[in-house]
């Protein structure tokens, strides 16, 4: 039994007090017919396969399951004392509900799947899917009031964001885990299936190999596979991070990044575009991160791929004449648009052309859209999460305004092109809000210069040069905005404009503390975090996350969803077969 790629959904065992036997995919998952996926038992102790009964609807479950591969039996998985069933690389050719039960010696497993055709006619011809990492309520609220600023209580512009006819929420938990990453939220937009922390395109099984857990099929694969439409992929991280890896990759652990720089090899997409050029360098180069000798630059080349690495040469490029295009701007993360745009800090010094994520996402759309079948195009504003990580509020808002201008880019072209369906959402939230402004003319300590209810009044930031960002980030009325989960750390009340905020460090014994490069901030406090002191930065919540639609299909996007959800919505409204 070969282990091929696929699609197995959201796993929780009915009985799990008197069933040990785990199946995949998992209880409750929602499948689409044709979509690829690995089905596996992973029993608990070692058996005899003729002990087992394996009924999909009461049939034997390889009749029902269609698939090219044998079934793999391993008597005893890495030692495990326990034996697993493998078939890989299946479908469900029928839409309907499976039961599939599993019985031996004695004891019984039983989970649920429901499969779905999707429609025989397309709403959309293409769709981009915009995603904020970790865009929580705060930011959009804080980057319309120092977008657009706010006059007696109204806000005195709107948000490319705001005026999205259809909206819903959608819940973020993985299937290990109340709390969740990105890995395995993105995965399943671009599966349908839940999975666990850090997981992509794969279930968590108690394999030891990282590429050798149940498959699923991301979205990128499926439609290479069934369609003649492009694929493109925009983000201002590592393209292998997490949230673009989802598209097309299969692994336990998103940090296997050289291992993902070659599934996006593999899969092609017709655009790629962001940082991460430290895992496409052969490891003789400067920079590179591989321990190999693969060269992902020439391999792309060779396989009709334009190459650029700057933004003067993004700006070159003639969507009408380019059918490939791989860009990468970065070793690793893309800097922050506050710093590339605003502030002359030297952190942009090694790469000092790269582009924003409006100039990636314009091109993008010129390049797909050559493609008369359509195209779908995920755009990533990364670094929204990693800001909001490191209690950073300035540059999460900055990148929150910066996906804003690139909804409005994609907006702008979906006029001329309405078959097209854009959804906007983040693949989590932060605990993060605002709750008044920080005013440096009241009088006494900074914690004492906090307005809140009455006393907050209005920020005073500007915009005179209409460019839809504040012409000053560190004005004398800010806002006050705090983080619900954080380590110990030096609370400094103003902008980090020397550099992205890093509020801890390692003491001697190895535990974080807060970082003494603030402690001399003048009216700096020191803040006792409320997280474990193994933590570092802080975390995610587990809020529901907003999404919001417009075009073809976008009637679907409605009170409360699963994140696994937002598959099926993607391929009916492309009628994927």
């Amino acid at each position: 039994m070969k282990f091929r790629y696929l699609l197995p959904t959201l796993a929780i065992i009915t009985q799990p007090v008197m069933a040990k036997n785990i199946i995949y995919p998992i209880d409750r998952a929602t499948i689409m017919t044709g979509a690829k996926f690995d089905f596996k038992i992973e029993f608990d102790e070692i058996i005899n396969p003729a002990q087992a009964s394996i009924l999909i609807n009461g049939k034997k479950f390889n009749t029902v399951l269609s698939s090219d591969n044998q079934v793999e039996f391993i008597a005893n998985e890495e030692g495990k004392n326990a034996s697993a069933l493998w078939l890989r690389n299946v479908s469900l050719k029928q839409a309907g509900d499976y039961q599939v039960q599993v019985s031996v010696n004695g004891k019984q497993s039983t989970v649920n799947w429901s499969a779905y055709n999707t429609p025989n006619k397309a709403q959309a011809k293409n769709v981009i899917l915009i995603i904020g990492d970790g865009l929580s309520i705060a930011h959009r609220t804080g980057a319309r009031i120092l977008s657009k600023g706010i006059t007696e209580g109204k806000a005195n512009g709107r948000l490319a964001m705001d005026d999205l006819p259809y909206m819903g929420l959608i819940g973020t938990s993985s299937t290990d885990s109340i709390a969740t990453d990105s890995a395995n939220t993105m995965s399943a937009y671009m599966t349908g299936h839940k999975s666990a922390v850090n997981a992509l395109g794969v279930y968590a099984s108690r394999s030891n190999d990282n590429f050798n857990h149940p498959k699923q099929e991301p979205l990128g694969q499926l439609i290479k596979r069934l369609t003649k439409k492009s694929v493109g992929i925009v983000s201002d991280a590592e393209v292998q991070d997490a949230t673009p890896a989802a598209v097309v990759a299969n692994t336990r652990r998103r940090s296997e990044k050289a291992a993902i720089t070659e599934m996006l090899f593999n899969a092609k997409p017709d655009v790629l575009l962001g940082g991460g050029s430290a895992y496409f360098l052969p490891q003789h180069m400067a920079g590179s991160k591989r321990k190999d000798d693969k060269d992902f630059i020439t391999a792309f080349k060779n396989s009709g791929y334009r190459v650029i690495s700057n933004a003067s040469q993004l700006k070159q490029i003639d969507g009408k004449n380019t059918k490939k295009l791989l860009g990468l701007f970065h070793t690793g993360n893309l800097n922050t648009v506050l710093d590339r745009r605003f502030l002359n800090n030297g952190n942009t010094a090694k790469f000092p052309d790269q582009p924003d994520l409006t100039e990636m996402t314009k091109t993008a759309l010129d390049v797909l859209s050559q493609n008369k079948d359509g195209f779908f195009l995920m755009v990533e504003s990364a670094l929204i999460d990693k800001a909001s990580h490191s209690l950073d509020w300035e540059r999460a808002m900055a990148s929150t305004i910066m996906m804003d201008q690139t909804l409005a880019v994609a907006k702008d072209f979906a006029a001329k092109n309405p078959d097209t369906l854009i959804i906007v959402t983040g693949d989590h939230t932060h605990g993060i809000s605002i709750i008044g402004t920080v005013d440096d003319n009241k009088a006494g300590d900074l914690r004492e210069k906090i307005g809140v209810y009455q006393d907050a009044k209005w920020p005073n930031y500007e915009d005179k040069n209409n460019d839809g960002y504040p012409d000053d980030w560190n004005v004398s009325k800010r806002l006050a905005v705090f983080f619900a989960a954080y380590p110990d750390y030096y609370e400094t009340y103003r902008p980090k404009l020397d550099g992205q905020f890093s509020p801890t460090t390692k003491d001697a014994q190895g535990n974080y503390i807060a970082n003494d490069k603030y402690k001399n901030t003048a009216g700096a406090v020191l803040r006792a975090g409320n997280l474990p002191r193994g933590a570092d930065s802080g975390v995610h919540s587990v809020d529901d996350m907003v999404v919001q639609a417009i075009g073809p299909g976008a009637e679907n996007i409605r009170g409360y969803m699963e994140n696994s959800d937002l598959f099926k919505i993607i391929v009916d409204a492309l009628a994927i077969k």
